[in-house]
């Protein structure tokens, strides 16, 4: 199992509950860590994947994650 601190932002953070949490997974890539979330968080899946910053600097969500990153999950942005 690898730690990583995930960082949620915005509607993230209303739907976590939280700004921050420790996070310990086998997850290879963003999109898996983040997947592994909604399980945690259910109520994430009311949103889709938008940005992705692996220690702050804006990544893909098919990064590779190797462990003791910080990763920033970012939802999609609604304009009016």
């Amino acid at each position: 199992m690898k730690q990583f601190t995930v960082k949620w932002f915005a509607a993230y953070r209303d739907a976590t509950g939280v700004d921050e949490e420790q996070v310990q997974s086998a997850a290879n890539s963003p999109a898996e860590l983040f997947a592994q979330m909604t399980e945690q968080h259910a109520e994430l899946g009311q949103y889709s994947r938008a940005l992705v910053a692996i220690n702050d600097q804006m990544a893909s969500w098919d990064t590779v994650l190797n462990g003791d990153e910080q990763v920033l999950f970012f939802p999609p942005v609604a304009g009016g």
